[in-house]
């Protein structure tokens, strides 16, 4: 209903109502009115009688009237057909249950909320049968998490079970995608269809109120050619309604006309247009950009609820399935252990591990910020996180000391000590002439004393050397190649 509110009032669509007076006149719709015309039978064509229940209460000692709704299996007559309604029976129905399924409660998924949550409203307990609950944690609410706590809160009862949220989203939503692609090209026809549908319900209803505003129009001139002349007070007033009522005719023309031409720059969807959807569905599908609400209807749609439990032994999350089709089906999600959601790339790790024996925390930490790496739960690195995953990892600390007595040498370092440029050793390594290590691309190279006191390294020292017994210096007889400022 709220959904419906927000369209009349995008399209700047009014509503007619009565005034108190009886008389008929077109405002801005309300989410009330919205409300009284889909669940009143009347919009559909059907007599009904009883819909509510009068009576009486005492309350301090007075006696005071109350009203209240009556539910449809106690009204006192219902008569389908009874008249010729908006919408068919079939319909009213229709928007009824749909109604009722966007209220929360125990049995009902409710209208999908905010939040990155798949399957929120629809995953229940197998254990107990309660629904599970959502939590997020995390920078921008990134990580989520299901549980089932609705015992424990209420009654005070054992927690049933927990898990994480991402796996299991991801492994639903390729589910999804494996059953939708097949059809992905009749749907987004059909999408484009109701697209255009929609321009067609809207440019018919500024056809109505154009009808109803040439209509008022006409009265008001009506009524001003009526007037006597000589009464000025009552002239102005008919000429005003009347310019008013030419002013709501001329803006309806104008909606009409730009209603008409987006129409025309929005042609209805084809099945060659959409030839390509089927191989780029997941691509959208894991387009940051895809709304999470737009997916969670689209799960909706497609399934009634998710029966989930835990498989100890197996470290699995078992979900079942069902469709609405009335098919079921299971799946087993591996569930991450404890400390493991967020943990640092192995990678990061034993970069970690080569850059300690030349280089501090700070210096570390700097090195992995500035080649773009990111911590297990995306934050940037510092001295302390540096600190802690060596302590975690049993990575030595940085020691000169150490560093002196094993032989660990930076490329300039190792430059001086063969007596050759920082770009001679660095080619040299490239090719596999030397060894080295190089554990970040924008980071330094680590060389370790032994591999360049070796016969290999001599051999390669004395040949580079060797092609440079006649180097280029300068003389006393080289002439300038400066210009002459005389």
């Amino acid at each position: 209903m709220r959904q419906t509110l927000l369209w009349f009032l995008e399209e700047d669509l009014q509503v007619p109502a009565r005034s108190i007076e009886g008389t008929l006149h077109w405002k801005r719709p309300r989410y009330a009115s919205i409300q009284n015309i889909l669940t009143n039978p009347t919009y559909a064509g059907a007599y009904v009688f009883g819909r509510t229940e009068h009576g009486s209460r005492y309350e301090n000692g007075l006696t005071r009237k109350v009203s209240r709704r009556r539910s449809r299996a106690e009204w006192l007559s219902l008569i389908p057909d009874h008249h010729a309604g908006y919408i068919a029976w079939q319909r009213f129905e229709q928007i009824q249950e749909m109604i009722a399924s966007n209220c929360r409660g125990c049995t009902r998924p409710g209208a999908a909320k905010r939040g990155a949550a798949l399957l929120a409203g629809i995953l229940r307990c197998r254990r107990c049968g309660r629904k599970l609950m959502v939590s997020y944690s995390g920078g921008a609410h990134r990580f989520l998490r299901y549980a089932c706590v609705r015992g424990h809160l209420d009654n005070g009862e054992s927690k049933c079970i927990s898990f994480g949220g991402i796996p299991v989203d991801e492994r639903v939503g390729r589910e999804v995608l494996r059953v939708v692609q097949p059809t992905a090209i009749e749907s987004a026809v059909q999408a484009a269809q109701d697209v255009a549908r929609q321009h067609d319900e809207v440019l018919a209803a500024l056809g109505r109120d154009l009808e109803a505003a040439r209509y008022a129009a006409q009265r008001a001139q009506k009524q001003y050619d009526a007037t006597d002349p000589d009464n000025r007070l009552v002239a102005d007033e008919l000429e005003h309604r009347w310019n008013t009522a030419l002013q709501r005719v001329r803006d309806l023309e104008l909606r009409i006309e730009q209603q008409c031409g987006s129409r025309e720059l929005s042609p209805a969807g084809t099945i060659e247009a959409f030839a390509d959807l089927a191989d780029d569905l997941e691509a959208i599908w894991n387009k940051p950009s895809s709304g999470a609400r737009l997916k969670k209807r689209i799960v909706r749609t497609l399934i009634h609820e998710v029966v989930a439990d835990i498989d100890a032994e197996a470290s699995e999350v078992v979900l079942v399935i069902h469709w609405q089709g009335g098919l079921h089906t299971e799946l087993r999600v591996p569930r991450r252990r404890r400390g493991t959601a967020a943990s640092t790339n192995p990678d990061i790790i034993a970069a970690v591990r080569i850059l300690a024996r030349v280089s501090t925390d700070r210096v570390i930490a700097g090195l992995l910020n500035r080649n773009g790496l990111k911590t297990g739960r995306g934050n940037r690195w510092t001295q302390e996180r540096i600190t802690s995953l060596r302590t975690y990892h049993e990575i030595p600390n940085h020691c000169p000391e150490t560093k002196k007595r094993e032989g660990w040498m930076t490329l300039t370092e190792a430059a001086s000590f063969l007596g050759l440029s920082s770009r001679t050793v660095r080619l040299a390594v490239e090719r596999g002439d030397l060894p080295g290590e190089h554990p970040l691309s924008d980071g330094p190279w680590v060389f370790r004393h032994g591999d360049l006191t070796s016969h290999r390294a001599h051999q390669l020292v004395e040949r580079i050397q060797g092609r440079n017994k006649h180097p280029a210096v300068p003389t006393t007889g080289q002439q300038s190649l400066g210009f002459s400022s005389t």
